[in-house]
């Protein structure tokens, strides 16, 4: 009946048609232009078609439709608001034209149906799923909301409540969770689930079911009373404000888009979506939003090409247990990999394993694994005080403290007791990969692996190669970060790396603004508004005033004449001087108290404003937020350039995931490079130069004058 790239449209026996989405040259469904105009042609050929009595739509993939095209559909928000508002209702009647067909329809969802595919199956009268399939509507994580009518269709079919909950939250959803709600009709096993939906349709057709009355109940207004629409909308909006924070409009505003289409037949209500699906798309959020997203694309993409081209790792070690050799071990074997964890003693042993059982336990509470599969997994950890079975392992990951002499001793030892070709990685968050690789036979085989702390949260992993790591150890390395559920980024060896290298550029900017007199509790306030997790003083705290000391001066070697630590006593020293090292003491720029969970709570402690005070050789003054918010961002912005000028990182993308993934760059704003493009080069060289008088570390590059001259972007639209 009908044959295009993406769409297929054929008849079944008893007049049953099945329009199946099967993207040519593709593993998965997505919603591009060509998708949704083939949709309209293949709705077209099935009104006018003869003996029709009921539609079928089917994935012939894994998955039913994993949403919109976004690198395609981001394009379309450089148009103007109207433009937008215009192209989703047009898109819109796509979806309409199945939804009025003369015949009852029903979707077999066979695997991911997420955003723009669940919008589609919202468009049919009923849905079967499959039991291990998922539905749900991602748009707001994307900064933008649903635009294909699950902002009108889906209230209409669960309720506010529910629809508020699910378009809010963003989250994908189980079969149990939708048949619950009634978001789906019946859930069978995936190699029933189009025959389940081929009965459906048959017994609507045949009038066993009023799908006429279901139909009418998506298109007629939400059966909302004026007293219900108050309680329900004036209850979620506030609450969903406090949860999205202010940096975060899309939940809000798609709450507002379903209360404002409320009272609305269905085409007046779309056409309100697309006003509310205009309006957030065209926001700096939802780029950043969308750009970290192709990132994230991007970054998996380089992944499975490091898979490709490194040696499987079928069994690690890790040298050195405690906290962080503990949740190595716990995030390799989780993931599926045995490991060896090796300590000089069985009281760090202890503590590894006590780590790895600790975060196992916490996911057998959130039912997230079973007790038996906890219990697999810790035994795929095997703790040791030898090197016997080391000749088995594939790589080892060195995690002893951080001491060069130390390091430099552990992996000559292990290197002399491992097989040959053996990929050997240094946990280290400072000291140089060429240094350490001068106590190696074979350099070749060794580079850094910087796991963040927590180990179990953080989902960067920075891989460093020095000048003689061959090509296959850095893919083998990042394949296995990879294999561990992180993000690898392949970074060249220098002082800091990439993210901390980057991270004290903001520090030092921090220092001196404490320096000429700016308060800490301002500055964290002030940062933490900005859409950073902590603010610096706290984040000093939380690293470890010793631990961030230590690395200060590693980076003040590194670039003497802009990280310099010798050129004034900063705040930072005063606290290390007085022994203040932050949560690990309890104090540091705050007091910190453990509460009933064994969470250290902050308070502020009077005497950490004296101490500040006597390395302030001006006293105090008022500073504004913006002098803040271009103090400490505007060294961070040149020093990602440099890196990016250095060959430190190979793309823009890499090293805004660096810092959005490994020390919590506010995602909304998509990473330092991202930031400079949404404030404008012009405008970021203008700020360099109103703080040039503090030096080096506010000196642009040559590269960024060049883009500012020639308006150029890292992330061109």
């Amino acid at each position: 009946m009908y044959q295009g790239q993406s769409i297929r449209v054929s008849m079944l026996d008893g007049g049953i048609a099945e329009l199946c989405f099967d993207r040519k040259e593709d593993a998965i469904n997505k919603f591009d232009a060509r998708t949704v105009q083939e949709l309209k042609e293949a709705g077209d050929a099935l009104a006018k078609a003869s003996g029709v009595k009921g539609l079928i739509v089917t994935s012939a993939k894994d998955v039913f439709i994993v949403g919109a095209d976004i690198t395609e559909f981001g394009a379309n928000f450089q148009k103007s608001e109207e433009e937008i508002a215009a192209w989703a209702f047009e898109a819109n009647k796509v979806f309409n034209a199945i939804e009025d067909l003369p015949f009852p329809s029903c979707t077999a969802i066979n695997g991911f149906a997420l955003g723009g595919g669940f919008e589609m199956a919202l468009s049919t009268d009923y849905r079967v799923m499959a039991s291990a399939a998922q539905v749900g509507f991602p748009e707001v994580k994307l900064g933008i909301i649903p635009g294909f009518g699950g902002t009108v269709r889906f209230p209409r079919l669960v309720g506010a409540d529910n629809a508020i909950e699910w378009i809010a939250g963003g989250e994908q959803n189980k079969s149990e969770a939708a048949l619950k709600i009634h978001a789906v009709d019946a859930v069978v096993p995936v190699e029933k689930v189009r025959d389940a939906a081929i009965r459906l349709v048959q017994q609507a057709a045949a009038g066993k079911y009023d799908w006429q009355a279901r139909r009418a109940q998506k298109k007629g207004p939400l059966k909302l009373d004026a007293v219900e629409g108050m309680m329900v909308f004036g209850t979620a909006i506030p609450f969903i404000q406090g949860k999205a924070g202010k940096h975060y409009p899309a939940p809000v505003e798609a709450v507002k888009s379903i209360q404002k289409a409320a009272g609305k037949s269905r085409d007046d209500a779309l056409k309100i979506e697309g006003q509310s699906f205009a309006k957030v798309a065209k926001t700096t959020v939802a780029d950043s939003l969308i750009g970290i997203f192709l990132n994230d694309q991007f970054l998996k993409k380089k992944a499975k090409g490091y898979v490709k081209a490194g040696r499987k790792v079928e069994h690690a070690a890790v040298l050195g247990a405690g906290i962080m050799g503990g949740g190595i071990a716990y995030q390799s074997a989780v993931k599926g990999t045995p490991i060896i964890m090796k300590d000089i003693a069985d009281k760090a042993l202890d503590l590894g394993m006590s780590e790895a059982n600790k975060l196992l336990s916490k996911q057998v509470e959130r039912k997230k694994l079973t007790p038996e599969k906890a219990g697999k997994v810790l035994s795929m950890i095997r703790p040791t005080l030898n090197y016997g079975d080391f000749k088995t392992v594939d790589v080892v990951v060195e995690a002893v403290v951080e001491n060069p002499k130390v390091k430099k001793s552990v992996l000559a030892e292990v290197e002399s007791l491992v097989k040959p070709g053996t990929v050997i990685a240094s946990n280290t968050s400072s000291i140089s990969i060429d240094e350490l690789a001068t106590a190696l036979k074979a350099p070749e085989n060794f580079l850094g692996m910087h796991f963040f702390n927590p180990v179990h949260r953080m989902p960067l992993v920075e891989v460093i190669y020095g000048q003689k790591t061959s090509k296959e150890a850095i893919a083998t390395i990042a394949a296995y970060a990879a294999a561990m559920g992180k993000t690898p980024i392949v970074v060249k060896n220098c002082p800091g790396f990439l993210v901390n290298r980057i991270l004290f550029p903001y520090f030092g900017g921090w220092s001196m603004a404490l320096r000429d007199g700016a308060d800490y509790q301002q500055i964290d306030k002030v940062m933490e508004t900005f859409g950073w997790p902590m603010g610096p003083a706290y984040l000093q705290d939380v690293v470890g005033i010793d631990t961030s000391h230590h690395v200060g001066d590693v980076l003040a070697e590194g670039y003497p004449d802009r990280m310099s630590n010798k050129e004034f006593k900063s705040a930072l020293d005063v606290m290390y001087e007085h022994q203040r090292y932050g949560q690990k003491n309890g104090i540091g720029f705050y007091k910190y108290q453990e509460d009933k969970k064994g969470k250290p709570v902050k308070t502020v402690d009077p005497q950490t404003a004296e101490l500040i005070a006597s390395v302030q050789p001006r006293g105090r003054r008022d500073f504004t937020d913006e002098e803040i918010i271009d103090r400490l961002m505007i060294p961070m912005v040149i020093e990602t350039v440099r890196c990016l000028d250095e060959g430190i990182v190979e793309t823009p993308a890499e090293a805004d995931m660096g810092l959005v993934y490994g020390i919590g760059f506010p995602p909304f704003r998509g990473g330092a490079l991202k930031y400079a493009d949404t404030i404008g080069m012009k405008t970021v060289l203008d700020k360099c130069a109103k703080y040039a008088a503090l030096g080096k570390l506010y000196e642009p590059t040559a590269s960024m004058k060049k883009m500012a001259a020639e308006g150029r972007l890292y992330f061109p639209k």
